[in-house]
């Protein structure tokens, strides 16, 4: 887990621009299965349009092929090295490799000065995480917040993991440093003693975005039971919200001319 912080890019449009919206409610959108890229590009997107927005957003998400993202800080050489999944992307927010072969992607986008924005990285890192343990607590299955920090030197608990539609190889990831689920960190979400979600985070003057994988548990769980899952424990007031078409044009701005450039991946 990191949290960065650093400028955001002038967007096509003012997003700081208020919209007429309850700000009680908060903002699900599930995007469904995307290209690398464009996930990405969205999640930034929807950090630098918070002030507009209003209100929170959670985004759940998945990907139209393998691939893997890393780091905003890692060095692309090492990962290039460290997985065959392709494409690589790197990350908005901080973290380690994460293989987005078998996962279920989510993201937290929180607004300046919201409660969530306030908390420290290590308290909105916990929070999230019980979220997903709340989720995983409603559909019967049983995990707990790691208590503490621990290395791991083998990657067998990540490459075991298997869902019903697809799995990932112990020759498809390689053991490196910086990698999410290698070991785990304190508040990681563990069952049976294995690591299955991680996350990372960056905040700026908008507000705090939160990316993060779950690598689901092989006990035939289905991703859509999840989702309504993890709506259903946060008690809030749901809105289902679609961008529009401001948000739209930076989501393809940013995908085409910033993560799906090798000047931006290859940065470090």
């Amino acid at each position: 887990m990191e949290d960065i912080q650093h400028s955001i890019a002038e967007p096509a449009t003012d997003p700081a621009k208020p919209l007429n919206v309850e700000r009680s409610h908060w903002l699900l959108l599930n995007s469904g299965l995307c290209a690398p890229a464009f996930n990405m590009a969205l999640d930034e997107a929807l950090l630098e349009f918070l002030a507009r927005l209003g209100k929170p957003v959670l985004r759940l998400y998945g990907w139209t092929e393998p691939a893997a993202t890393f780091g905003y800080f890692q060095k692309f050489a090492e990962i290039e090295r460290a997985t065959l999944l392709r494409p690589l992307i790197r990350r908005p927010t901080g973290g380690g490799l994460v293989p987005h072969d078998a996962d279920w992607t989510y993201s937290l986008a929180f607004p300046a000065g919201h409660e969530w924005y306030l908390l420290r990285a290590e308290e909105s890192y916990r929070r999230a995480h019980e979220w997903i343990q709340a989720a995983f607590t409603r559909l019967d299955i049983p995990t707990n917040l790691a208590p503490q920090s621990r290395s791991s030197p083998r990657v067998e608990a990540l490459s075991e993991i298997r869902n019903d539609q697809s799995h990932l190889t112990s020759a498809a990831t390689k053991e490196m440093p910086g990698e999410c689920f290698v070991g785990h960190e304190k508040s990681d979400l563990l069952w049976q003693g294995r690591k299955i979600a991680g996350a990372a985070q960056r905040r700026t003057r908008a507000g705090l975005l939160i990316q993060g994988s779950v690598q689901p548990p092989p006990v035939g769980l289905r991703r859509a039971d999840w989702e309504k899952a993890m709506v259903a424990v946060m008690r809030r007031t749901w809105e289902d919200f679609q961008p529009d078409a401001a948000l739209c044009e930076r989501t393809a701005w940013l995908g085409a001319q910033k993560y799906s450039q090798a000047a931006f991946l290859k940065k470090r």
